[in-house]
């Protein structure tokens, strides 16, 4: 794999690019503790500032952990495209009613009870560290590329990995 640090915009970009393609992501809280609370989280969104958003209840234990140390980290993973992503940042609960409703969507009443049910809270995930794999061409070139390989004895670019600075 080649490596191809990516800054700013760039970053921004990545990182919404891996996280609504892959759109589930284990978040992982009490990052201090042994063990750590992870549970999946599918992504709401990717802002113009490249934090993520989801929707939680309000009683949740992730959102207790928050409440206490708002270290996160999330961990993005689709071997199917050989598409991977880890954001460790600091994550932010909102009960403020135009955000709830920007990410609010029919799929969430399995959850929740509307968009007034009194437990509902979007958490943003402000990025502090991020790094990807990505193997631009998916899974299929890939293992083809790596055959290539055994059979030639010469490196294949299998694809990029870097950090994402924003």
């Amino acid at each position: 794999m080649s490596k191809n640090n990516l800054f700013n915009e760039e970053a921004k970009a990545k990182i919404k690019e891996l996280a609504e393609n892959i759109d589930f992501a284990m978040m992982e809280t009490h990052l201090g503790a042994k063990p750590t609370h992870i549970i999946p989280m599918s992504t709401k969104d990717v802002d113009e500032d490249g934090c993520i958003w989801f929707l939680s209840n309000k009683n949740s234990e992730h959102n207790g952990h928050i409440d206490a140390d708002n270290s996160i980290q999330l961990i993005y993973s689709k071997p199917s495209d050989m598409e991977f992503m880890t954001v460790f940042g600091n994550a932010f609960i909102s009960t403020e009613r135009p955000v709830l409703e920007k990410y609010y969507g029919k799929s969430d009443d399995a959850w929740f009870e509307g968009i007034d049910d009194p437990n509902l809270t979007a958490i943003k995930v402000i990025p502090k560290d991020a790094h990807y794999w990505d193997t631009k061409n998916g899974k299929l070139v890939s293992l083809l590329k790596m055959g290539m390989g055994a059979l030639t004895g010469e490196k294949q670019d299998l694809g990029e990995e870097g950090n994402l600075k924003i």
